[in-house]
């Protein structure tokens, strides 16, 4: 079995550091050390916490090894760094903003420290990327999505960096079916997924939760990039729950992640800071760590 872990966490669960001097008690610095202090080893990591724009125009080298030099005093790695935009927009002008900045988050990741960023493939919606649209599921959309995530494709490759998107039901790619069947589309050794259990179950899925998360594990277990833990309380929707705070059987979760090829980190999100300590041991106690 693989070794899951450390257990990390999404920096965008603090609050972001400002961008001016003076105007915020936020810190990069004040963030990491309050992940430190939580005993967390790992990041999946969004510019903001450095108070810069998530998927920023450019990227000053001093910022970049800020950012690093913080990590690893703290000695936190970055499991990955956030790059999320809407890959089917409908407007074809934003999905090339996304590539655009996409490629300066991929020139700066050796600097930074990591060697993934995490993606979201998208929706037609055009105010939420995270909201599902009827249209996500036309011919349209899907072409969309090959031609924009074969680009993306082609700028992880020039920069040696792998890209995760995420199978979620509200996005185009929203379930283990349709993420490995554009992986097979794409077909690059550099495109892998984020795997959150708690994100694939379409309405009236729940009861068939062990078939669902087995199924997902056996066509995206050896293309695993990244792992998050979350929690859901209802199906037709992604979890919005702590870890061990819903329905999502966690033991056959973990169970799977140890028998697949990833052996990274188990990324907490969708909790407030007073929840981290309480999901990080409950984490633990799956993946028998003492």
């Amino acid at each position: 079995m693989a070794q899951v872990g450390p257990i990390g966490i999404l920096t965008t669960t603090f609050p972001a550091a400002s961008s001016a001097a003076g105007t915020s008690g936020v810190t990069l610095e004040s963030t990491l050390d309050s992940i430190a202090a939580h005993k967390l080893g790992a990041v999946q990591f969004d510019l903001s916490c450095g108070g810069l724009p998530s998927m920023p125009d450019t990227i000053d080298l001093a910022q970049a090894d800020r950012i690093r030099a913080a990590l690893a005093a703290r000695g936190i790695g970055m499991a990955a760094l956030s790059g999320t935009f809407n890959m089917i927009h409908p407007d074809p002008a934003v999905r090339d903003d996304g590539l655009r900045r996409l490629a300066v988050l991929a020139a700066a990741c050796e600097r930074l420290g990591t060697q993934v960023i995490t993606l979201c493939s998208g929706t037609r919606d055009t105010t939420s990327m995270w909201r599902r649209h009827p249209d996500n599921d036309t011919p349209d959309a899907w072409r969309d999505l090959v031609a924009v995530m074969t680009r993306a494709a082609r700028i992880a490759e020039d920069h040696n960096v792998t890209l995760a998107f995420e199978p979620e039901v509200n996005n185009a790619a929203d379930s283990a079916q349709k993420a490995r069947a554009l992986i097979d589309a794409i077909g690059s050794p550099r495109l892998k997924v984020v795997m959150d259990g708690a994100n694939i179950f379409h309405a009236g899925e729940l009861p068939r939760m062990r078939e669902i998360l087995t199924e997902a594990f056996e066509l995206l277990g050896d293309h695993i990039a990244l792992a998050h833990a979350k929690d859901l309380d209802h199906d037709g929707d992604a979890g919005h729950l702590p870890a061990g705070h819903g329905l999502l059987d966690y033991a056959l979760y973990t169970k799977l992640l140890k028998q697949s090829a990833y052996a990274g980190p188990l990324v907490l999100h969708g909790l407030r800071p007073d929840q981290i300590d309480g999901c990080a041991a409950f984490l633990r106690t799956h993946l028998g760590e003492s």
